[in-house]
């Protein structure tokens, strides 16, 4: 009998424990993915409402309590709750559908050496626009598609090069104010239109392109790169992250792990120091 009753016990144990882990974890998650964003802040509010209903109740406060408890309980809290987080929980499940976080897994297939020789040529054609101050955009496909983007632009269908990349965003040509997405060592489209990053933390200084790079970035796992008409400088954006101020050796480690699988979210841990003081930024 006793044995049975230590063996129900320790198996109620380590169900609840198992249970209290998992929803810690997502917990968790859920913080991480939806902070420094909107729904972040109206987190902190219903967290705040379910703190002053508990004070309410436990001060005999009955009328504050029945509103706040009417407000939390009703099915009408959940839609609204669902409505404003809408771009977030399309983001959550776009991240749990990805089987990794590796770079470009399954887009190359052809030689490391053919892959070195188009790492060289972007990154020539890369630093072309930053000298010349030519505008560019420059969306590079992982696993989340991007063909609905590809779509509200021209399509190209054709194969990556510097010498294309820099004749697409000459300016006063057709195609050189929208975005170019790349998938592999193909040129899917040019002239295409991103969704603007609606981050309220996003400094004002900040314009259309760069904007437009933080909004495919929380929307999908691409890389962008990013060129300023007005000041030449070069910006990487990732994972709803943009870093400004990308010199030639950190551009090589970008394309390097686009092009040659050479890692994961770690090759771009170098992405976090911070840009030069007094900088500013238009395009």
């Amino acid at each position: 009998m006793t044995k049975a009753l230590a063996s129900g016990f320790s198996q109620f144990f380590i169900q609840d424990a198992l249970d209290i882990a998992i929803i810690t974890v997502l917990i968790y998650k859920l913080i991480v993915w939806t902070k420094e964003t909107r729904a972040y802040e109206v987190l902190k509010g219903v967290g705040l409402l379910f703190l002053c209903s508990i004070a309410a109740q436990l001060l005999s406060l009955t009328i504050l309590s029945w509103l706040l408890d009417s407000i939390l309980t009703s099915g009408s809290i959940i839609i609204v709750l669902f409505i404003l987080f809408q771009p977030e929980i399309r983001r959550v499940l776009e991240k749990l559908g990805r089987s990794g976080k590796r770079l470009g897994k399954g887009w190359f297939d052809s030689a490391s050496v053919h892959n070195t020789a188009l790492i060289r040529d972007m990154q020539t054609a890369i630093l072309s626009l930053s000298h010349r101050r030519v505008g560019a955009l420059i969306v590079f496909e992982q696993k989340t598609g991007l063909g609905d983007l590809a779509n509200t632009g021209t399509r190209i269908e054709g194969v990556l090069s510097g010498a294309l990349i820099e004749n697409i965003f000459e300016p006063n040509t057709p195609l050189h104010d929208g975005a170019v997405i790349v998938r592999g060592a193909t040129i899917l489209a040019a002239g295409c239109f991103l969704p603007l990053s609606d981050d309220l933390t996003v400094s004002r200084e900040l314009g259309t392109r760069h904007r437009a790079a933080l909004g495919v970035s929380t929307v999908s796992d691409s890389v962008t790169i990013i060129v300023s008409e007005e000041t030449g400088a070069i910006s990487i954006a990732r994972d709803g992250k943009l870093v400004r101020y990308i010199d030639a050796k950190a551009l090589s480690n970008v394309l390097e792990s686009l092009f040659l699988q050479t890692g994961s979210s770690s090759a771009f841990s170098w992405l976090k120091r911070k840009p030069p003081e007094g900088s500013h930024e238009h395009s």
